[in-house]
């Protein structure tokens, strides 16, 4: 399997220049930093996970605005690399849905937990909440890098004291019914279950 997706320059400015958009005084905003799976890769926009968490907010009668700031391809060193850019827009919440391309990549596990702790950190220090979402890899990359991969996020999420939602893939990675021909990119039907799984997890982060 390649990375998810490839980041283009165009597109990757066009996604820091919507997560940067100072949000006005009185809207409360949800940023999800993520990659393709996060971006909606092989999807319409309002079949994306952030879409439907939006549209499951307001239908909750929270008032929040969820920004998309997923970029096809992206690690967590890319996601660390724009993370000021998507802070401009004074999130209330963070959900940092990165790492499945560092996995992907082979790139190291300490590279890794170090990006996201910084991630957290910084997210915290801006005045958001944050929430973590984990990452697995298939067993063809080796049961020792694939364990480790895994226990990255959990390290992070203890260090920092942060909620995590151990997969972001839960019931979705690896059933054909909810992937898209690449086996990798959920389809609308995964990117459903994707929004419902996180919700059990978000909803206590959030305030009316």
């Amino acid at each position: 399997m390649g990375p998810l997706g490839f980041a283009r320059p165009v597109l990757v400015a066009l996604a820091l220049v919507l997560a940067a958009a100072p949000a006005p005084a009185d809207e409360r905003v949800i940023v999800v930093l993520g990659d393709s799976l996060t971006a909606g890769l092989g999807v319409t926009a309002e079949e994306a996970y952030p879409a439907l968490l939006d549209r499951r907010l307001r239908e909750a009668g929270f008032a929040y605005r969820v920004v998309n700031a997923g970029v096809s391809g992206d690690t967590s060193a890319g996601g660390l690399r724009r993370l000021d850019w998507v802070l401009r827009s004074r999130p209330e919440v963070v959900i940092v849905a990165l790492g499945a391309n560092d996995g992907l990549r082979g790139l190291p596990v300490a590279a890794l937990r170090d990006n996201l702790t910084a991630i957290v950190t910084r997210a915290r220090a801006s005045g958001a909440r944050v929430l973590l979402a984990g990452m697995r890899l298939p067993p063809n990359y080796g049961d020792a890098y694939a364990s480790a991969f895994a226990q990255a996020f959990r390290e992070v999420a203890r260090g920092t004291a942060t909620p995590l939602l151990p997969f972001l893939l839960e019931g979705v990675a690896g059933d054909p019914s909810m992937n898209q021909a690449d086996g990798i990119h959920p389809n609308a039907a995964g990117q459903r279950a994707v929004a419902e799984r996180i919700w059990s997890a978000l909803e206590p982060l959030l305030r009316r």
